[in-house]
């Protein structure tokens, strides 16, 4: 028994196996070569964003997708002298969303220190050091410099001691 409802937007179409054996009667339409969506790049012709540009990456779809346009259309239209500048709280609003989705969207130093973990096993001490002011040389020996650090660069300091 084939049967469609509607609720709210959307359209719920219920079919058999048997509705699903006949062959489709559907025409297919050809590719209308006005369509101003269709590979116009990032920025239509009369300048309007291309959300549906695949440069974007799907940035435009997904849990945070009102946020990234609110803040890529926020700077696009920006008339400030330093563009962008008055964007800041849509950008730090996207920025906060795609913080609660770490796994769709990867922070780099993420990206990067798993990437050196799958390539490396032994990088694992490295990783843990990247974060320190110290590079991994000066991990296992302490300094033996008084010196003050406004004085001193810190390769002047890695040879002296």
């Amino acid at each position: 028994m084939s049967y469609c409802k509607q609720e709210g937007k959307d359209r719920i179409i219920f079919v058999t196996k048997e509705d699903h054996e006949t062959p489709s009667n559907a025409e297919l339409i050809a590719d209308d070569p006005n369509d101003p969506y269709e590979e116009q790049g990032l920025i239509l012709p009369n300048g309007d964003i291309n959300w549906n540009c695949p440069c974007l990456g799907g940035m435009a779809s997904g849990p945070c997708g009102s946020q990234f346009k609110d803040a890529f259309s926020c700077f696009h239209y920006s008339k400030e002298e330093v563009k962008g500048s008055e964007c800041i709280d849509y950008f730090r609003n996207m920025q906060e969303c795609m913080q609660k989705y770490p796994e769709l969207y990867p922070q780099e130093e993420d990206k990067e220190s798993s990437n050196q973990a799958e390539s490396d096993p032994g990088s694992a001490s490295v990783a843990s050091t990247e974060g320190s002011a110290l590079s991994p040389e000066t991990d296992a020996a302490p300094s033996t410099s008084n010196l003050s650090s406004d004085s001193v660069s810190p390769t002047d300091s890695q040879a002296a001691s």
